[in-house]
C-alpha cells in the first residue's frame, strides 16, 4: 500500500506559516464521489460563514451561498452541494472544534425525507448539465 503524500508547493507553506493550519498538511483534491454516501452534511442556522471548513473538504463541496438566496448578515453562510459531498465527516469535526459546531451529519435516509430529494452517485443533480460538458459544447 501506498502512503498518501502531502505535496506541498512554496506558496503552500508561506501562506500557512504562523497560522493555526501551519502543521497541518495539505494534500492535493484528488477525491472524487464514488458512491451513495452513509451521511450528509448539512448546515445548520449558527454557522457565521467563517470558512474554516472550505480548505479541509476533500472533494471541494463547500462554498458560500450566492448572495441572491441570503440575506442577512454580511458574510453569507456555507453551502454544502450535496450531490458532491461523500459524507466523510470533516467538515463538521473542524467546525466542531472551532466551537460553532454549524454542520450536523446526518443520515442519508432521514436526509432524503427530509429535503424530498433522492442522492445517488452521480456527480451533478439530476437534470443538471455539468459546467465541463457545457464548456466542451461551446468550444466545438
Amino acid at each position: 500500500m501506498v502512503a498518501c503524500q502531502p505535496t506541498l508547493n512554496r506558496a503552500h507553506v508561506e501562506e500557512r506559516k504562523g497560522t493555526v493550519y501551519e502543521d497541518i498538511p495539505h494534500y492535493n483534491k484528488k477525491t472524487r464521489k464514488k458512491k451513495r454516501p452513509r451521511l450528509m452534511a448539512v448546515v445548520n442556522d449558527a454557522c457565521t460563514g467563517c470558512e474554516a471548513c472550505i480548505p479541509f473538504c476533500p472533494v471541494d463541496c463547500i462554498d458560500h451561498e450566492p448572495p441572491a438566496h441570503h440575506t442577512g448578515a454580511v458574510i453569507p453562510p456555507v453551502r454544502i452541494r450535496w450531490h458532491e459531498c461523500i459524507g466523510c465527516q470533516i467538515c463538521a469535526r473542524v467546525c466542531e472544534g472551532m466551537a460553532w459546531d454549524a454542520i450536523d451529519m446526518i443520515s442519508i435516509d432521514q436526509f432524503e425525507a427530509d429535503f424530498e430529494m433522492r442522492v445517488g452517485d452521480q456527480l451533478h443533480p439530476p437534470g443538471e448539465v455539468p459546467q465541463e460538458a457545457v464548456g466542451a459544447a461551446i468550444s466545438d
